[in-house]
């Protein structure tokens, strides 16, 4: 996987974008391989976190292009449809996924980073969601992520003028969880991954479901979704652990069952 490096440290995978010479543009490889790795993920007991990075100065910028302008819409779509196959995997993985922001993210390179569960960025990051520069329009699930973080006018204009958006005002927007100094973006990452895989993951992966469906459903839906999951969850030795770490007056040691 030449475009993309995989390192687990403990219970956390480290996914490493690995095209620096072009910002970590996407390239088919990539995206197939990342999709194939997240899935993965799913199966494995031992992973209980994925943190995702760029390598080299930027976290990504997305879509190529120094491909574009001589490629087929049937190639257009086709290429597409695999970003989306990476979006849905990330989404529909239940373990957490961070996103370790530096230098630009850019285009479907910011979309990935918000289908992310949490983003850690540089304080000197900046996101630029370059489509209308060149006369195209949000992929990789922008159209669907954006508003929902910040609004339909603010996702609108960003969008349509393409300009530069500091870390820190996505940050205040609450796009972005954590602004750190660009030397401390995978540390920080790191340590709040291991927060979460140190967590009871049952839940996590449960919370995360129930969040992700909570836009298209009505709030009967959730109160179900929620009512039929914690009677599962009740049934974990993770929630037994928790409690009697409660009782004992101590730090839970939560096993992901």
């Amino acid at each position: 996987m030449a475009d993309l490096l995989v390192k687990q440290k403990d219970a956390i995978l480290e996914i490493t974008l690995n095209r620096p010479q072009s910002l970590n543009a996407f390239s088919v490889e990539m995206i197939e391989d990342l999709t194939g790795v997240v899935r993965e993920a799913q199966m494995r007991q031992d992973v209980r976190a994925l943190v995702v990075s760029g390598a080299g100065r930027s976290f990504s910028t997305g879509g190529d292009v120094k491909t574009m302008g001589n490629v087929s819409p049937v190639h257009v779509y086709e290429h597409v449809g695999k970003l989306n196959a990476c979006i849905l995997a990330m989404q529909a993985l239940n373990k957490p996924i961070i996103a370790a922001v530096h230098g630009f993210a850019a285009g479907a390179g910011f979309n990935l980073a918000m289908a992310c569960d949490l983003i850690v960025a540089a304080e000197d990051s900046q996101i630029v969601l370059s489509f209308a520069q060149v006369g195209l329009i949000s992929d990789g699930g922008g159209s669907y992520f954006l508003p929902r973080l910040v609004g339909l006018h603010i996702a609108k204009e960003w969008l349509f003028l393409a300009d530069p958006i500091p870390a820190q005002r996505a940050f205040e927007l609450g796009i972005v969880n954590r602004i750190v100094p660009a030397s401390e973006v995978q540390t920080e990452a790191m340590k709040l991954a291991q927060r979460l895989a140190d967590g009871p993951s049952l839940a996590f992966g449960m919370m995360k479901k129930i969040l992700n469906s909570s836009f298209p459903s009505s709030l009967a839906d959730v109160l179900e979704a929620e009512r039929t999951a914690q009677a599962m969850m009740v049934t974990t030795a993770d929630h037994l652990e928790g409690v009697r770490a409660f009782q004992e007056k101590r730090h839970p040691k939560f096993q992901g069952k």
